[in-house]
């Protein structure tokens, strides 16, 4: 298996243990009521599916955005300064052409 695809799936399985546990931190908070209304209603059964499916999904797809996010991070060992800072500085060095100014179109008068 890809090495990407391990990392997708390691991500999104961590992603949804972040999930039911912040959906268990929910029920026992009882954050708006949310316990009682699960445990008195009949279908509270399918809320709480819906809760920790759809909570998964979310925390699954950060995990996965923020490792990836992560591995495009520069080392701590790199000095930098390969980018040019000013942009005088790249005009007069002739790397980048100056823009050309785009005349606005004339609207007709009524």
């Amino acid at each position: 298996m890809p090495e990407l695809v391990r990392l997708y799936i390691r991500q999104s399985l961590i992603g949804f243990a972040i999930g039911i546990a912040f959906v268990a931190l929910l029920l026992a908070a009882n954050v708006a009521g949310l316990r009682g209304l699960i445990l008195g209603s009949p279908m509270g059964w399918l809320a709480l599916m819906m809760l920790v499916l759809f909570n998964g999904f979310v925390f699954a797809g950060v995990q996965f955005g923020i490792t990836v996010m992560r591995m495009g991070e520069i080392p701590p060992d790199d000095p930098g300064g390969k980018r040019l800072r000013e942009s005088g500085t790249r005009l007069r060095e002739g790397l980048t052409p100056p823009p050309e100014p785009i005349p606005a179109a004339e609207k007709p008068r009524r």
